[in-house]
Parts: C-alpha cells; structure tokens; sequence
C-alpha cells in the first residue's frame, strides 16, 4: 500500500468534508449535520498511515494486525461514505465528489497492496468483494451526483429500499421461478442430456445424425419457443420448465458427448488388456474423464435456466414468478422493484454457479487444472 497514494485519498477525504457537498441549506457542510465528523476525520488521517505500517505486518500473517485495516476503512472512509447517500438529488458541490474520489482512490490502494500479497483463499475473495463494493459505491455516488431520473437508473439504495419494501412478493416470486420451474426444468434437462449421451455413445449414428441438431437448436430464440411452450403446457410452471429443459438439453448432450471421449488411448488400451466389460470402462475410466466436461455444462445450463424460466415468464404466467414482476412492474414504472428483482436473480445464479464449483473441485480435484494450483 503506497503511503503516497494513502495520504492524497486522506487528504481529499478530509478537504471534501470541509467543503459543502450540495447547494441545499441542510447540505451546505457534512459536518453541519454530523458535528463528529472532523474528529473521525483526524482520526481516519491517523489511521491511514498507521495502516500502512500494520498492513505490512499483516502480509507476514501476523494475527493483531488486522485492527489497523479495519481501523483504517471505518475512522477514514466510514464519514466519507455518507455523503452519497445523505446528500439531495443533482446539487452536488465540490466537497461531494473530492469525497467521491478520496474514497476510490483508497479502495484502489488497498486492491493494489492485497492483490500483492502471497496467494491465499481469503486474498482471492477479498478483492473482487473490495472491487465490487466500489463499483457500488461508484453507481450511488454518479446517480445521486448527477441527478439520474429514477426512472432511468435507480440508485443502490433505492434497490435496497425496494428490496426490504417487497421481501414478502419477492420471496414468493422467487419460489414460483426458482424453486418450482427452474429447478424441475435445471434437473430433467441435464437429467436427459446426459442419459442420451451415455445412448449416443453406444450407437455411433446417432452421434453424426442427432448432435448437428444442437447447432440447429442453439440458433432458436427462446422468444420463439416460449409461446409455443406456453401453448402445450399452459401458463403454470410446468411451461417454464419446458423451455429450461430446450434450453440446456442440447448444452448437456455436446459436452458430456465430448468428455466421453476424452479419455486416453493408452489408458483405454490398459483397460482392454484387464479384460474390462464397456460399462467397467465407461464407470472407473471413461464417466471420471468426462466429469470436468458434465460439471462444465452443468455451470453454463445454471445460468441458461434461470434465464430461460425468467423470459418465459414474460410470455404467459399466473399472478407471480421473477419474470412476470418484472414485466408488470416496468409497465408501470415502478424501476426500483424491476431492479430488486433482477438484483434477487443475480444473486441466485451467483450463489448456484458458485455451489456448482465447489462440487466440482470436490469430485474432480484429480484434475491437472486444480493440481496446478
């Protein structure tokens, strides 16, 4: 961490408190309604360069250390966070966006030195976290700042709002999407996929004759087949999850086909020489081969599932579900709650993906890619 850059992000924080962050009389000075805030200041200048010196001992992993981080982002940035989200619509004045920029300019420091240490679990999550809370702040500070029309780009902390304010219909949407046709549609898909697979494997004509029809399916718009599939099933889930399994059988099919076959020659020469059956190879060579090839399928369909169940759902659905709230609210511009939603799926999907790499370390850490690691 460079005591340089440290000290400027102290110094505009401090300068930008000092200074009016709007034009409206409750926000002609931060501290004018925070009287505390040139103490937390003083003391957020302290901590910075005390910080840069604990964070040095804090990369040789010396346990006490890690008071002067947290001492550092609470005393210097905490105070120098409010003004985006206390300060009145479009009057922002220079004290607001030297904030602004004290703030970043900090984050990019401390990116910069823990991105530098040795390699560790906590090193790789803690910076994507870190750059991903300045985004945030970065989204609030250019909304509130330059005076975006809601109706155009709400602010983190209208979607927060939106968030609490529809927990209940949102939990209820989630259940309808996630829980009920994304799940059914995630499970059958991948389900026959790779039961065909195993099939196409057995009998090599289908395997020039029904795998082109994957190329031929990927270029069909799911716009175009969700009607169609509302048409058959109806307007319950059972329609969503129709289009999830169109969507991922293919997906499915291509890759578990391709790690199938991915195994060593010389490997599969050995098993023939044992006098293995087919399905002993396919169990103890073939199917552990082709795992990195199904888990990878497995992570691209998660997110094509939720995607599909959420678009069939703009097409036909009951009174709930993530789709059907999304469509409805933007009609009436409500944007806050389309952006809750679309804030809820993202996080779903994140948290499915991120489930789906840890079996996948769990039943293939034999693999080249994770022993190099």
């Amino acid at each position: 961490m460079s005591p340089a850059l440290a000290w400027i992000a102290a110094l505009l924080m401090a300068i930008g408190l000092a200074l009016p962050i709007g034009y409206y009389e409750e926000d002609f000075a931060f501290w004018s309604q925070f009287p505390s805030a040139a103490i937390f200041v003083a003391f957020g200048i302290i901590a910075v360069v005390a910080g840069e010196r604990w964070l040095r001992h804090w990369a040789r992993g010396e346990i006490w250390a890690w008071l002067g981080p947290i001492a550092v982002i609470v005393a210097g940035i905490g105070p120098a966070l409010l003004p985006a989200l206390e300060l009145s619509m479009g009057l922002s004045a220079p004290g607001f966006w030297l904030c602004v920029v004290g703030v970043l300019l900090f984050a990019w420091t401390v990116m910069q030195h823990v991105s530098a240490l040795p390699a560790g679990k906590l090193y790789a999550l803690l910076v994507p976290a870190l750059f991903g809370v300045a985004l945030i702040y970065l989204w609030q500070s250019g909304v509130v700042g330059f005076a975006v029309p809601r109706i155009l780009l709400p602010a983190p902390s209208e979607i927060l709002d939106a968030l609490g304010r529809e927990a209940a219909t949102l939990a209820d949407d989630f259940r309808q999407t996630f829980l009920k046709a994304v799940v059914a549609g995630f499970v059958i898909g991948n389900a026959l996929g790779l039961a065909t697979a195993l099939l196409v494997d057995r009998v090599p004509f289908l395997q020039r004759g029904l795998l082109p029809l994957g190329n031929l399916v990927s270029a069909v718009p799911i716009v175009g087949v969700a009607p169609i599939m509302v048409m058959w099933f109806g307007f319950g889930w059972e329609s969503k999850t129709a289009v999830i399994v169109f969507m991922i059988f293919f997906p499915m099919l291509v890759n578990a086909v391709t790690g199938l076959n991915a195994a060593d020659r010389m490997q599969l020469d050995l098993m023939r020489s044992y006098g293995a059956s087919y399905w002993q190879t396919m169990r103890a060579l073939r199917l552990p081969a082709a795992l990195p090839f199904i888990f990878n399928a497995l992570k691209i369909n998660s997110t094509l599932a939720l995607i599909g169940g959420i678009v069939a759902e703009f097409f036909g659905s009951g009174t709930s579900g993530m789709g059907f709230r999304i469509s409805t609210q933007s009609q009436i511009m409500n944007v806050d709650v389309v952006w809750a939603t679309i804030a809820v799926a993202a996080l779903v999907g994140s948290a499915t993906y991120g489930m789906l790499a840890v079996l996948e370390r769990s039943f293939t850490f034999w693999h080249p890619s994770y022993r190099s690691r």
